[in-house]
């Protein structure tokens, strides 16, 4: 999620690496990796009852696939609206109807309930450029979704999506990085991790 990496940030050169990889995904292997994940999203949140959860870009993995597939869960499904100034995510509930937002990412329309509306979720998918198998998270840098977590109830599962390469053994950590329970590649499906909280 824009903005993109600060200057002097130890993570910028992995994530311009990171998202360059992802551009460079032909579209059968984007939609491949959709498909599988969002069969391991269904199997991982079924009985969840409140997802919060995002709209993944052209080259994020699970594109054109998620949140629509959360449907089948019956479940309510929140998703990120962008302030118009600041960095604290709002949610609203997702209806099936999108619109361009700050940055152009697309957000639910309706009525929007605050940054700590997230607290209500069950499970919280997130977006990242990698996962190493201690829970650490690279995000795009913004600190966002490291802002929005903080509202996160303590046993709520924070599942993070990445492509099969994207799941690493390590990564950089800051003391702010909020580490993430679960991760879900298309070969390897949801796999628990042992974050620290």
């Amino acid at each position: 999620m824009p903005p993109g990496p600060e200057v002097g940030d130890p993570k910028s050169d992995l994530r311009v690496r990171r998202l360059t990889r992802r551009r460079e995904r032909s579209p059968e292997d984007r939609a491949a990796a959709a498909a599988a994940l969002t069969a391991a999203l269904l199997r991982g949140l079924a009985g969840v009852r409140t997802i919060a959860a995002y709209v993944p870009e052209e080259e994020e993995p699970g594109h054109g696939r998620i949140p629509a597939a959360f449907t089948q869960l019956g479940a309510r499904v929140l998703l990120p609206v962008v302030p118009a100034v600041g960095y604290e995510l709002a949610w609203a509930v997702d209806t099936g109807r999108l619109a361009p937002g700050r940055f152009g990412l697309l957000e639910p329309l309706g009525p929007r309930l605050g940054p700590t509306a997230v607290g209500t979720a069950d499970a919280v998918v997130v977006p990242a450029l990698a996962v190493a198998r201690d829970g650490v998270r690279l995000g795009r840098g913004g600190g966002y979704y490291d802002r929005a977590l903080r509202h996160a109830r303590a046993d709520a599962a924070v599942v993070a999506v990445v492509f099969d390469d994207e799941l690493v053994d390590e990564l950089p950590a800051e003391p702010h990085d909020r580490r993430v329970t679960a991760v879900v590649t298309p070969s390897g499906g949801w796999q628990a991790l042992p974050a620290s909280r």
